[in-house]
């Protein structure tokens, strides 16, 4: 084959990122007109109902037929009509109040005449933007699993930002994200310069981990704790893919005991990521047992390391995480404070620290696995 002219390949680049644009937008705006039909359709079987107007039987009725006129239709059975009928009672109060703007079902009488457009309002503060984002499976799961509001909208944003699947919404609400996420005790804001930056850093990171994914009884045959601790990483590198996924979809991994050689002396990580969001280095340090103070000298000497032997002229300064058994977070608060490199202290879980329902509760790490 003949070599392309360079300026002919700038063409194909450009042209290809167009398409793929093009193709984003329609799908995320097929994606919005789709929740704004359904919250419509939800709207109008509540109206119809929860007075007492429809019988029992009625959505029954109303999707065999919609089967006979349209044929080929799918997704208004009857499990999908009381799912939109979920979704419209769940945010109902978005509606505009405006004429123009509501998704009036007007009713004479006792016959509904129509279904108008929905349009739902940019109201302040909420996250119109992610809400319009998500899939309507992932809006059921997210109000199935999360019963207060600010929780189902900390579910929709993190399912915008990481494209979660419907497996990953269950996984993360049964996990509890909502109340680990942003409680990590650390010392961001101290070090990190950026507000904005800092916060993202915070939102990053849980305050504590499910590794359902450990074998415990590995983990207890040693008697010394680094043997543990090695036993540990090496669970987790087997795993690697169920670890990441617990952490986010923004890590990378690099390496288990990644070796810098610094003025003769050689520091290992026990395990080193990139995150993508954050422009960082990671460097996660894991401990057997609970939390101690030396922890924290150590894997700030490990930051400082990566940043003056590591970390690229484009990155971010490195981020590290001390994952360990148990912490007390007024402690690990009041003496992180004093450290300059950013760090946090997270705990981690095993399936067996968890109750017997929870643990039957859990997806088989199987079906974890294919999430990726």
């Amino acid at each position: 084959m003949d070599k392309i002219d360079p300026k002919y390949l700038q063409a194909v680049e450009l042209i290809k990122t167009a398409i793929l644009q093009s193709q984003y937008n329609a799908i995320r705006l097929a994606n919005q007109e789709q929740l704004k039909l359904y919250f419509g359709i939800g709207r109008y079987i509540s109206e119809n109902s929860r007075t007492g107007y429809w019988g029992t039987g009625a959505l029954e009725i109303i999707s065999n037929q919609l089967k006979n006129d349209l044929p080929g239709l799918m997704g208004f059975g009857v499990t999908s009509l009381k799912n939109m009928r979920k979704f419209y009672e769940a945010w109902g109060n978005l509606e505009s109040k405006s004429a123009s703007a509501l998704a009036d079902l007007q009713i004479t009488g006792k016959e509904a005449v129509k279904i108008r457009q929905v349009e739902l309002p940019n109201s302040a503060g909420f996250p119109i933007g992610e809400f319009l984002a998500v899939p309507f499976t992932q809006h059921i799961r997210i109000i199935e699993g999360a019963k207060e509001r600010e929780e189902r909208l900390f579910y929709i944003r993190l399912t915008a930002i990481s494209h979660l699947s419907e497996k990953a919404v269950i996984k993360s609400i049964k996990e509890d994200d909502y109340h680990h996420s942003g409680t990590l005790p650390n010392n961001f804001l101290n070090t990190i310069p950026d507000a904005k930056s800092a916060r993202r850093a915070l939102r990053a990171f849980k305050d504590e981990y499910l590794l359902d994914f450990i074998n415990t009884e590995e983990l207890d045959a040693g008697d010394i704790e680094d043997v543990d601790e090695r036993v540990l990483e090496n669970e987790i590198v087997d795993n690697i893919r169920d670890f990441i996924l617990r952490f986010g979809q923004d890590f990378l991994f690099i390496k288990n005991q990644y070796a810098v050689e610094v003025k003769g002396h050689t520091f290992k990580i026990d395990l080193l990521f990139y995150n993508r969001e954050l422009g960082s280095l990671v460097a996660v340090e894991l401990k057997r047992g609970p939390f101690k103070t030396a922890y924290l000298g150590q894997l700030n000497s490990y930051l400082t390391v990566l940043d003056d032997y590591v970390r690229k002229p484009n990155e971010n300064p490195s981020i590290g995480l001390i994952l360990c058994k148990s912490a007390d977070k007024a402690i690990v608060e009041y003496l992180i404070k004093d450290y300059n490199k950013p760090m946090g202290v997270a705990t981690f879980r095993t399936k067996e620290d968890m109750p017997e329902k929870f643990r039957k509760a859990l997806p088989d790490i199987e079906e974890l696995k294919k999430l990726l």
